[in-house]
């Protein structure tokens, strides 16, 4: 076995299915089995902080909410700053906010203005690429900061929904690493 192979194995094991949640039809993927184990929870970190290395990346970005919980140990262990991206109201003081369509209605995620300068590589992480629509209005507003995407890491890509199409153009060739696809 590979160690890549191994590495998919425990995520995948530690990835407990939750059958009609949210709402009846839907397969929720928890990931806090995952997170409770040290081991596994060591294992993602290390990937993940493996993949903003190789992008090249300064900062970190975390997504509003599981992505606070990835990417402040991911930034913490490639050594760089973590940002967090928040749900509109949530930042005292200036910021710069996106907003986006979701399938039902739409939302907002903002970003501290000084948080992000020109000459910022940034990484943006979080668990799971479903859509993409969050993740594509974090890049934009990324860019609208006048830094620079280094690329997006996920633990897991729910291939199905088609979010890695929907954010090609919006990548503009950076990387997308996703550990996981189901």
């Amino acid at each position: 076995m590979t160690e890549t192979t191994d590495i998919t194995e425990l995520l995948l094991s530690r990835i407990r299915d939750v059958a009609d949640y949210p709402e009846p039809g839907v397969m929720f993927k928890d990931i806090t089995p995952l997170l409770a184990d040290p081991e596994a929870f060591a294992v993602l970190t290390d990937a993940l902080a493996e993949a903003a290395r190789a992008t090249g990346a300064t900062k970190v970005v975390g997504l509003e909410a599981r992505g606070f919980i990835l990417g402040a140990p991911v930034a913490l262990r490639a050594g760089l700053g973590f940002i967090p991206v928040r749900k509109a109201g949530k930042l005292p003081g200036a910021t710069l906010s996106q907003a986006y369509d979701l399938e039902y209605g739409s939302a907002e995620i903002e970003v501290h203005a000084e948080d992000l300068t020109a000459g910022d590589r940034v990484l943006v992480v979080d668990d799971v690429l479903a859509t993409g629509g969050t993740a594509e209005a974090s890049l934009e507003l990324i860019r609208r900061a006048g830094a620079e995407v280094a690329g997006l890491a996920v633990l897991m890509e729910l291939g199905f929904l088609g979010g890695r199409a929907r954010l090609e153009p919006a990548l503009a060739g950076a990387p997308l690493k996703a550990l996981l696809t189901v």
